[in-house]
């Protein structure tokens, strides 16, 4: 995590404490010429506009008050989506029974993508039954391995 994400973290959690929100994740990232900070906020049913628009004010108002980035930059508050990314530990028992995509650092049977329906996370290793054709297979992915993670839209 970079100093700046660190830093606008400690500035959040506050704020999402006494609005009854919960930080998803920070990113500063450069797009072409422009750097942005985004803020990825959740609580139980979801966020609005009103929700991000209140934080992005209060935010806004702390990195005024102690400019910690040197650079412009835009800011970013939103939903984390419908694709949500799993983080945490709370996040994958969250995630139970629902479809998620995993990439993995290093291949595990031949593969580093792995879609499917999250069995089970006992916070060593994530259990995922995955459809193949018309069969179902159930694959065990050590948690160290996980590069990324994060709640997979399926259209039936």
């Amino acid at each position: 995590m970079s100093k700046v994400t660190e830093v606008v973290e400690e500035l959040t959690q506050p704020i999402l404490q006494d609005l009854g929100l919960e930080l998803v994740e920070i990113e500063f990232v450069k797009e072409g010429k422009n750097w942005f900070l985004r803020v990825y906020i959740d609580k139980e049913n979801g966020v609005d506009i009103e929700d991000c628009g209140t934080v992005s004010e209060r935010l806004s108002e702390k990195l005024d008050e102690l400019d910690p980035i040197t650079q412009n930059y835009f800011l970013e508050v939103s939903s984390p989506g419908a694709e949500r990314p799993l983080k945490k530990a709370k996040d994958f028992e969250k995630a139970i029974g629902k479809n998620v995509f995993i990439k993995t650092y290093e291949p595990i049977d031949g593969e580093k993508g792995f879609e499917g329906t999250l069995l089970e996370y006992d916070g060593q290793t994530v259990k995922l039954e995955m459809k193949i054709k018309t069969r179902k297979k159930v694959i065990e992915i050590p948690f160290e391995k996980v590069a990324s993670a994060r709640l997979a839209v399926t259209f039936s």
